[in-house]
Formats: C-alpha cells, sequence, structure tokens
C-alpha cells in the first residue's frame, strides 16, 4: 500500500472530524465521506490507496472492527436491558430478520437460477444485518419517537451478532459444494461451541473480575477501558486460535460481560466502541477501494442492481410488515422502520471474510453475487443517507405520537439510545445527550 495512499487518506480523516457535526446535518456521515475517499484514492481514480483484498491488512481490519463493535454492542445492551426492552426489537429480530434471510433466498435463487441455494441463503444473510450509522439523523432526531429511535438501535446492535454463526454455517457449506467435502457440519458446530465455551470464561470471568477490582479501588477509568478493549480483543483472537468463530466469541463474550458486571463498568466501554468506530472508517476506505472501484470500472450487471434495489425495499420491509402486526405501532412508523434497514459494516466485513475463505480474487468480484453485496452496500449508503433527514420529518408530521398506539408490548417511550456506530455524537448510559 502506497505511503501518500495513507497520508491523504488521514488528512480526509481530519478534514472529515473538523466538520463532522455540518456534514451530518446534511445527512453525510463517515461511511458515505469514507467510502467516497476510498472510492476516489483507489484503483478506480488516483491510484495511490490500493490495499490487496486477500491481503492481511483488508482482513485483519475488517475482522478486529467487527470484533470490537460486536463487544461493544452486546455489553452495552446487556441481557438485562434485553428483556427490559423486548417489544419491537424482539419482534424484529426473531421474525423479521429470519423472514429476510428467507425470502432473500429466494429472490436471489430466481435471479440466479444456476446459484446454489448455499450461495443465494449467504448472499441474503450477508445483506440481512442492518446498521444504524447510516441512518444517524433518524436514531440521533429528537422528533423522531424514541420508541423507534430504540428500536432501530436495538435492532441493529443484536442482529448482526445472530446472523454470524448463520454465516459462519453458510460458509462452510458452500465451500464444501465446491471441495465435495462432508465434514462442514462437524467443523461448523465444534467451531460454535468453541467459540460459546471462550466467550463464557473470557467474558463472564474478565467482567467479574474487573467489577471485582473495581469495586475495591484497584483501577482506574483509564485501565478499565484497557480492560475492555482486551478483553473484546483476546475474546476473538482466542476462540479463533482454539479453533472457533471469532466472531460468535466476541459477540457472546460482550453479552456475558455485560451480565455479570451489571454495567458496572459501561463507560469504559465507550473506548473500545470508538475505537472500533474509528477502524470502520479504514473499512469503508477499503470498500470503496478494493470493492465498489473495480464494480463501477468493470461495468454493472443488471441483475445485480435489480437485487439491491429489491433488498432494500420488499426484501425488508414486508418481514418488518409482518413482524410488526399486531403491534399497534401503524402504517407509518411500519414503512419508516421498514425502510431505515441500511446495510453497512457488518456486510462489509461478511463480504471480506466470505470472498477470502472462499478463495476469491480481485477478478472474481464482477461474479453476481459478490456484485450484487457490493451494489446493495453502495446503494445503502447513499439512499438511506440522503433520506435519512427527509423521512425523519415527514414521520415526524405524519406520526405525532406513536408511543400511545405503540401496544403493551413496544419498547418503552424513554429508553436511551445507544451512540453504536453514531458518528462523532455521545450518548450518555442515562440517555441524555
Amino acid at each position: 500500500m502506497h505511503t501518500d495512499g495513507l497520508v491523504l487518506l488521514g488528512l480526509v480523516a481530519i478534514g472529515y472530524a473538523l466538520v463532522a457535526g455540518r456534514l451530518e446535518r446534511d445527512s453525510l456521515g463517515g461511511p458515505f465521506v469514507f467510502t467516497v475517499a476510498g472510492l476516489l484514492l483507489g484503483p478506480f481514480a488516483l491510484d495511490v490507496f490500493d490495499p490487496q483484498p486477500e491481503g492481511f491488512d483488508v482482513r485483519v481490519l475488517a475482522e478486529l472492527t467487527l470484533a470490537l463493535l460486536l463487544f461493544a454492542d452486546a455489553s452495552t445492551i446487556g441481557l438485562g436491558e434485553l428483556r427490559r426492552h423486548a417489544g419491537l426489537p424482539l419482534r424484529l429480530l426473531a421474525v423479521g430478520l429470519p423472514s429476510t434471510m428467507i425470502l432473500g433466498t429466494v429472490v436471489f435463487h430466481l435471479v440466479q437460477p444456476a446459484a446454489t441455494w448455499a450461495l443465494a441463503a449467504l448472499v441474503a444473510t450477508i445483506l440481512a444485518p442492518t446498521d444504524a450509522a447510516l441512518s444517524l439523523p433518524v436514531v440521533t432526531n429528537p422528533s423522531v419517537p424514541s420508541l423507534v429511535r430504540t428500536t432501530l438501535n436495538v435492532e441493529s446492535g443484536l442482529n448482526d451478532g445472530i446472523a454470524t454463526p448463520v454465516i459462519t454455517v453458510l460458509i462452510a457449506v458452500v465451500a464444501s459444494e465446491e471441495s465435495l467435502s462432508h465434514g462442514w457440519v462437524a467443523s461448523a458446530v465444534k467451531a460454535l461451541g468453541i467459540a460459546v465455551a471462550v466467550a463464557l470464561v473470557l467474558g463472564g470471568g474478565g467482567g467479574w473480575l474487573a467489577a471485582w477490582a473495581r469495586r475495591r479501588g484497584w483501577t482506574t477509568p483509564l485501565s478499565d477501558q484497557l480492560v475492555v478493549l482486551t478483553l473484546a480483543l483476546v475474546s476473538f483472537g482466542g476462540a479463533v486460535w482454539m479453533g472457533g468463530n471469532g466472531f460468535v466469541s466476541s459477540f457472546v463474550a460482550g453479552l456475558a460481560f455485560g451480565a455479570v458486571t451489571r454495567h458496572e463498568v459501561a463507560a469504559a466501554t465507550d473506548y473500545t466502541e470508538s475505537t472500533g468506530l474509528f477502524m470502520s472508517y479504514g473499512v469503508w476506505a477499503m470498500f470503496g477501494a478494493v470493492l465498489l472501484g473495480p464494480v463501477l470500472r468493470n461495468g454493472a450487471d443488471l441483475r445485480a442492481i435489480w437485487y439491491a434495489v429489491a433488498s432494500l425495499t420488499v426484501i425488508r420491509m414486508l418481514p418488518v410488515a409482518l413482524a410488526l402486526l399486531g403491534s399497534g405501532l401503524g402504517r407509518s412508523g411500519t414503512v419508516f422502520i421498514g425502510w431505515f434497514g441500511p446495510r453497512g459494516l457488518a456486510s462489509v466485513v461478511f463480504l471480506i471474510l466470505a470472498a477470502d475463505d472462499l478463495h476469491l480474487s480481485r477478478e472474481d468480484v464482477g461474479g453476481l453475487a459478490v456484485q450484487t453485496v457490493i451494489w446493495t452496500i453502495a446503494l445503502s449508503v447513499l439512499l438511506h443517507g440522503v433520506s435519512a433527514g427527509p423521512m425523519s420529518a415527514w414521520f415526524a408530521r405524519t406520526e405525532a405520537s406513536p408511543e400511545r398506539r405503540a401496544g403493551p408490548h413496544a419498547v418503552s417511550a424513554d429508553a436511551p439510545p445507544r451512540r453504536r456506530r453514531l458518528g462523532l455524537v455521545h450518548h450518555d448510559r442515562t440517555g441524555s445527550t
């Protein structure tokens, strides 16, 4: 990778930091800025930022970024908070998420009948998780009821962790179809079992030690941050070292950490979350340079664009409507939540890992499956970003007080929003901004 490319990307980061608030008011958040920066600095234009898609730098940055954010997300919500605010998010996660995967699988197979069902399911599952960072004006807009904002936040915080083991299994299935291997079931189950065991030992045990030491005054605010960051990394690395799935381990470790500590060290997770956020900007730059640039240069397959549009609309919105039936949320609320299902960082990372594990090179980027994921993410960055402000204003006008019609199982109206990947805007743990 050229040094001048890194310097120029650093200058972009400084420039973005100086005007982040203004850009986000115009619906131009970090993902959009760094995707465009990667596209312009990469081989598509200036050719000074050219990380290899199968290289060490791309995969490691992607893996560690998602591991940190999975741990931070899970530890911030915690099992107790999830039980208290289980209404609408539970509907979206238990009904909407699997329905999205199933519908997406069927549609992709219709678009590309030659694709195996496993490959179709892999594409659909990679594109199932949502990312609230791409709709920052929604989850931080006080005119949007906190019921809806919290629902979108909790959904995006958990669905990538839930999708991770499914993607792990599907990658193994696709690989076994190509190599005629029949041991993928045992391998996948073993990897998940190791991940859970490592997560419970490190996340639960480490969390207990962290809370115990903090209550005795043995730690400092800085050392609390170090503990959380290191636990997130070793939960991932330890599982991989022992042959398990690092992402499942990071997510389960975060849940265990949050449950054991009872959020006594919740403030320390801000550092881990912020570190993951800054690293995610590098992933978005690599997405623009390594993935989006070659697709734009080589020309588009209309089938990929067609599926991308369907993924952002009917494949997302129909399952959401099904999940929210009987919730009392109302038509405008259902449409609003259905539209704001942006595909973001998790989908980028899952694509990089799948491409690497299945030995796809840059020449394979024109393949329909890979191109479909890239186009869906790119269109999401654009469409969900620019529509966040106008759609929030529309929803505020048409749905003055949806909390009154949200039904007995909905999230409480005063549930605090989380900061997850929401740009340079801080939300403390008490809900103030």
